[in-house]
């Protein structure tokens, strides 16, 4: 059984990117709380496998298979549980869709990255949030990434796009938790999902940490009422050193690990 409160929480969350990978372990670890769902992808086949294993734990699971950059995807989110009480929203979709140069990349491709990352978040947050407010319950969990903490090559729209996640989680912590309702920015380092896989990400580098996904679903969801960030076990001195405020220093250094991860020649001196 789950640790979570389904009082506090309840009786439904919503998760979007709940398909695969840390999406997936939410859900079941939701679903073994006794939570209800609406698993939001844009894949109908992983989420309607993911949507069965949850039903089989004992709960009503609802899909919707959309894509979160399109305009009429918050509203159909919003339709379908209408009907319901959400008293978690697990925003978990913000993937880096478009990772090239900026100056080389596609501008309208960008754009999706911070409507994934951005506009549909704050939208969703802005709907089921006042409801959680009135209410005086409910928690907002946003999945970001340390790739916010710094600059890095072909994660420029990517990186900014998660660094305005967490301050914003942060101020959205302090709006929102005197009326009872938790906010979360869980940062995630490199996790091994079924994305990172078909992206080709080596994770054999020595000494990076690797989380799996349902370490992160637990330790996330265990963290919720102590926000406003919690940085995924293994990975704080990681966060430490892309604070350094020698910012060149900073991300120089992480630049050459990097591009070990992502198979990238070596940067060329000049």
């Amino acid at each position: 059984m789950s640790g979570m409160d389904a009082q506090r929480y309840g009786p439904w969350a919503i998760i979007t990117g709940g398909s695969e990978g840390v999406g997936r372990s939410f859900a079941l670890e939701l679903a073994r709380a006794g939570i209800a769902l609406l698993l939001v992808a844009r894949r109908a086949e992983p989420l309607a496998a993911t949507a069965a294993e949850c039903r089989a734990l004992g709960v009503e699971a609802r899909t919707l298979a959309i894509d979160l950059t399109s305009a009429d995807a918050v509203g159909e989110i919003i339709a379908a549980v209408d009907d319901v009480e959400v008293g978690l929203l697990v925003l978990n979709a913000g993937a880096n869709s478009h990772s090239a140069p900026f100056v080389d990349g596609d501008l309208d491709a960008f754009q999706r990255v911070i409507d994934l990352n951005i506009t549909a978040p704050l939208a969703l947050i802005h709907h089921f949030g006042a409801a959680m407010k009135d209410r005086g319950r409910g928690g907002i969990l946003m999945v970001g990434s340390l790739a916010g903490y710094l600059g890095s090559q072909h994660h420029t729209v990517y990186g900014g796009v998660k660094a305005f996640g967490r301050i914003f989680a942060e101020s959205l912590w302090l709006e929102l938790g005197e009326y009872g309702v938790d906010v979360l920015e869980l940062v995630l380092g490199v996790t091994r999902t079924p994305a990172m896989e078909r992206v080709g990400l080596d994770f054999t580098v020595p000494g990076m940490t690797v989380s799996e996904p349902d370490d992160v679903a637990r330790e996330g969801l265990s963290r919720l009422g102590h926000g406003p960030v919690h940085i995924m076990s293994g990975n704080e001195a990681t966060a430490a050193q892309r604070n350094d405020p020698d910012r060149a220093a900073a991300v120089l250094r992480a630049d050459r690990g990097m591009r070990r991860l992502m198979g990238l020649p070596r940067r060329v001196a000049r």
